[in-house]
């Protein structure tokens, strides 16, 4: 695919993707919080931002998603929202006012809740991908459809999905997809059950014509040597781009994750409706009381937790505030530009190929 380095990043900022590119790996947008018109602007800047090195789109089409029949894109939101009932929706003020959490501001503009959750909503982000010059698109849930992989396919675009067992990898395989990204329990976001020491090789040998990258937990390029050593192609990274210079998160969102050890992570339904590893908070930890009303399905669980969300960030509730994030957060201690921290992965993959070395040696 042209890189120097076979590191991807996933990343909502665009900042962070065009300077992995620039230094030899593959940055990959996250579309998801985008409108189709955002998208359109995030992506003109990242073509104007990465010297024509390759870059990557990353969707979210879970393949799973029960819609209404004969609804249509356009009146899509309306209809899920009337579906949320008043039990949850008082049940989530009920946590806010627990915390002092004020209202948003009548002048504060009520976002789009439904984004790109479902294929009926991805698709235009897609369209909008299509007129840009991605080399790859990532489908974040479940395998694509299939008509996605021919499309891309015929604008000479790879595509990649993610699976986190080797029943999703094969699916993916059989619909065409050029690239299976194995992602461990370990991962920040949406992820599995298995671990990524034994998802990788399960994967990796069940799928020998396959290029497969490992994801889950990477932050040391001792990992990326251990995956590669296994028979992946390269490494898929994003967590550890969270506190890079470039990233666009909250000061205290970052402080947070630079505090937080390893085990201050937890797979739960309360952001998406699907379990979704991230920071565990008061918020995810209310989610599991016994009052709790319990969780609705994607991408419904998001409508109704949005603006519940905006509103913590907003009043800067630290026992509230969270990310999706993953148990590397335990080494993610400093802020650093990125590319200090490509740097810092492929020094440390040489030096643990030369520890191996050593060995072979002797």
């Amino acid at each position: 695919m042209g890189l120097e380095f076979p590191i991807f990043a996933f990343s909502h900022c665009r900042d962070v993707v065009a300077a992995v590119t620039r230094a030899g790996g593959m940055g990959v947008l996250g579309a998801l919080y985008f409108t189709p018109d955002e998208l359109e602007m995030e992506l003109a800047w990242i073509d104007d931002h990465v010297d024509g090195k390759p870059y990557g789109v990353d969707l979210v089409m879970p393949a799973k998603v029960q819609l209404p029949e004969g609804v249509d894109a356009a009146n899509l939101e309306h209809t899920l929202e009337d579906m949320i009932t008043q039990e949850h929706r008082d049940w989530v003020e009920k946590i806010l006012a627990e915390h002092d959490v004020p209202p948003l501001p009548d002048d504060v503009e009520r976002g789009h809740h439904l984004l790109g959750w479902t294929d009926a909503t991805a698709r235009p982000q897609l369209e909008v991908a299509l007129q840009h010059s991605p080399s790859l698109l990532v489908n974040a849930l479940g395998p694509p459809p299939k008509d996605i992989v021919d499309t891309a396919h015929e604008h000479g675009i790879k595509v990649a999905a993610l699976a986190s067992n080797l029943q999703h990898a094969q699916k993916h395989v059989n619909i065409g997809v050029d690239i299976v990204v194995a992602q461990g329990t370990e991962a920040g976001g949406h992820t599995g059950e298995i671990s990524s020491m034994v998802l990788w090789p399960e994967v990796i040998e069940a799928l020998p014509d396959t290029p497969v990258l490992a994801a889950g937990g990477i932050g040391k390029g001792s990992q990326i040597a251990s995956a590669l050593a296994m028979g992946a192609q390269g490494a898929w990274t994003g967590s550890i781009w969270l506190t890079a210079a470039e990233s666009d998160m909250s000061p205290l969102v970052v402080e947070k994750m630079l505090a937080a050890p390893s085990s201050q992570t937890v797979r739960s339904r309360a952001l998406s409706g699907k379990p979704a590893r991230q920071l565990r908070t008061e918020w995810t930890d209310a989610w599991d009381r016994e009052d709790c009303p319990g969780f609705l399905p994607m991408p419904m669980q998001f409508m109704l937790v949005s603006d519940a969300l905006n509103r913590i960030g907003r009043a800067q509730r630290r026992e509230l505030v969270g990310m999706p994030v993953g148990q590397v957060v335990g080494l993610m201690n400093h802020v650093q530009p990125v590319r200090d921290v490509m740097r810092q992965l492929v020094e440390e993959y040489v030096e643990a190929v030369e520890r191996l070395d050593v060995l072979n040696a002797d």
